[in-house]
């Protein structure tokens, strides 16, 4: 060993989902959105004066962040943005997970969280999701140092219903609770209301699913001001240019079409609906997803097996190998064509046996 590795700090990465370089591939494997984004982005990136890609963009991010505020009805100083909600996430970890108690979470849950308190050195414990999968408030009733989670969750897919959530808040008002909100427009209330009765409240939400712009990286934090001017902090002493002109500006064109957000919602809860039903009716037991995923497990055949059989069909699902979930699979909802193909395969693969 050099003398100079023992000065590298050696983490265990968090493991992203295939990016397959192949056009041919069905892709249900990162709950990436099926459809593109609204029409007006489309129009907006055609328009887009390039002579601004010479200047630094705005350090405060100002139009996306009054867009997210007037959508919302949220004050001025109420929302931070960052590029995608892992860096949203990952600011929040460093600027509010300080004490020298552990922060809870679930254990099974987003796998990055392990990965943020690791590589910032915070204390964490994990919390067992009971035996259907579902958080057990109580378990949240001890000191701690923080509170992280996702609602709906991932990988399961469960929502929690606010009744749940502000148990959480009432018993952990000298803590900051953060929820993560990437699929929240797939199924179930946001936890919006709340704000204002908690104001150590911070939740998390993203560009990436619900409005078809993954590849352009935006997430975003809706909080009292106190708490997104802590971000706002912390974000200046790391990095002040974090969002690019492109994703600015594209970002707010996402926010003027709520039909056509709507409407593509609409499509693939109508789809996941229909792939509940036709999984079961293959043998698989599906747990009750408010996302844009399904979490899925077969009683006869390993998830193993069958995420191996799939690759070979240019089939990308996802297959996490954790003890309690190494035999479920998450499928990402595509399109109705896309999903078909699954089925057909899937049927094809069980019927050998």
């Amino acid at each position: 060993m050099n003398l100079w590795e023992k000065n590298i700090r050696k983490v265990v990465p968090y493991i992203p989902g295939e990016q397959p370089n192949k056009s041919s591939v069905i892709k249900l494997n990162t709950n990436e959105n099926p459809y593109p984004p609204a029409p007006g982005v489309r129009k907006a990136k055609r328009d887009f004066d390039t002579d601004l890609l010479k200047r630094y963009p705005d350090p405060e991010n100002t139009v996306l962040v009054k867009a997210l505020e007037e959508y919302y009805r949220l004050d001025e100083g109420q929302v931070f943005v960052g590029v995608g909600s892992d860096d949203v996430l990952a600011m929040a970890f460093m600027t509010f997970f300080n004490a020298e108690k552990p922060i809870l979470f679930p254990d099974v849950t987003y796998s990055f969280y392990p990965v943020w308190a690791e590589l910032f050195k915070i204390p964490y414990e994990t919390q067992r999701l009971d035996e259907n999968y579902r958080l057990v408030p109580e378990d949240y009733h001890q000191e701690n140092g923080g509170i992280i989670f996702p609602n709906p969750n991932a990988p399961t897919g469960i929502y929690e219903p606010l009744d749940r959530i502000e148990d959480i808040l009432k018993q952990n008002q000298d803590v900051i609770v953060i929820i993560d909100e990437a699929y929240i427009d797939f199924g179930g209330e946001s936890a919006l209301p709340l704000l204002n009765k908690y104001d150590n409240l911070l939740i998390v939400q993203t560009f990436s699913k619900s409005r078809s712009m993954a590849g352009m990286r935006i997430g975003y934090a809706m909080g009292s001001k106190q708490l997104i001017k802590a971000l706002n902090d912390v974000k200046y002493s790391f990095n002040s240019y974090t969002m690019n002109q492109t994703a600015l500006y594209l970002g707010v064109e996402a926010i003027k079409d709520d039909e056509y957000f709507k409407k593509t919602i609409e499509r693939i809860v109508a789809t996941r609906e229909e792939a509940k039903h036709r999984l079961k009716a293959l043998g698989f037991h599906c747990l009750d997803s408010k996302t844009n995923f399904i979490f899925a497990t077969h009683p006869d055949r390993e998830a193993s097996e069958l995420y191996e059989a799939l690759k070979t069909a240019d089939i990308y699902v996802r297959h996490f190998k954790a003890p309690r979930t190494k035999n479920y699979l998450r499928i990402s909802i595509g399109t109705d064509q896309e999903m078909e193909q699954l089925y057909d395969f899937l049927e094809r693969l069980l019927d050998e046996k």
